[in-house]
């Protein structure tokens, strides 16, 4: 192992002081609502620090990371998760190129994701194929990682995109992937996509129960003058189906709010997006 390394002993310790929204099912007031920090990336590339600075102290509980992370020093990790600390804001998860699960670089990303205190390293993309073995490789890597991961505490997990839910030959390669990965790795819903791709994202969460641990609340709407440009509930996501789904059979432990970008910018839209969500809470 690489001096980044953290032992199995020193992760369960962090997974102790978890909240415990991780380990069973929770009450909504229970479970923590992150930012995916894709949604301020122009702030992350001029402060990085400033700008998760910024998000945690408007109240976000927890942040993902996405693949720029990868390219951080072992201090640079180490600095990123004091800071966590210091804000008391967690990682649960990190987003992760198809690449990062590669025999060449799976243990660089997961002993980073160690040093981070994550639980899930979620693979946030897979060129669209064309064929239903094609996606059934994609789980056969994904089912490798775990066993790789499985030492060490951390899961995989699977983002979707909108190709997921074109069907190849009548399946739908999101089906693909579930059926053929270890119960296990996190099913991680974009719900944005799914609506866009005309997909219903309440029947996936009760078609899977258990494996949506995660959902990137991305807001979506069929105006195409607006498209991913709403805030959350401004837009066709039905959130209080959608929250009651994954809080009673999705097995959901945190929630992450995404934006693409809206009239706003980017700490103004994450501010508003984590007003409208605790409007939509209370």
């Amino acid at each position: 192992m690489s001096a980044m390394s953290v032992t199995r002993r020193s992760f369960l310790a962090l997974s102790a002081a978890l909240p415990w929204a991780l380990k069973a099912s929770a009450s909504a007031s229970n479970i923590p609502v992150g930012l995916e920090l894709y949604s301020v990336r122009e702030g992350l590339k001029k402060d990085l620090e400033g700008t998760v600075r910024a998000v945690g102290q408007m109240g976000y509980q927890c942040v993902e990371f996405y693949a720029p992370y990868f390219d951080w020093s072992e201090s640079q990790t180490k600095q990123m998760r004091k800071l966590l600390d210091d804000l008391g804001v967690r990682c649960y998860s990190t987003h992760n190129e198809e690449k990062f699960f590669s025999p060449e670089n799976i243990n660089r990303a997961r002993d980073m994701n160690l040093i981070l205190g994550t639980k899930y390293m979620v693979q946030s993309w897979s060129d669209p194929k064309t064929s239903i073995d094609a996606w059934k490789a994609v789980a056969d890597n994904l089912n490798r990682a775990a066993d790789t991961l499985d030492s060490s505490g951390l899961k995989p997990g699977y983002h979707n995109h909108d190709a997921e839910w074109k069907p190849i030959n009548g399946v739908r390669p999101l089906e693909v992937i579930a059926k053929n990965t270890k119960p296990s790795i996190m099913l991680q819903l974009d719900v944005g996509t799914c609506l866009e791709a005309g997909a219903d994202p309440v029947a996936w969460i009760k078609a899977n129960p258990g494996r949506i641990h995660s959902l990137h609340l991305k807001e979506w709407s069929s105006d195409p003058a607006k498209g991913y440009k709403v805030l959350l509930g401004e837009g066709d996501a039905k959130w209080k189906d959608i929250f009651a789904a994954a809080e009673s059979v999705g097995g959901v432990e945190y929630y992450l709010i995404e934006q693409e970008g809206s009239r706003f910018d980017e700490l103004e839209t994450a501010r508003r997006c984590l007003q409208s969500y605790r409007a939509m809470r209370a």
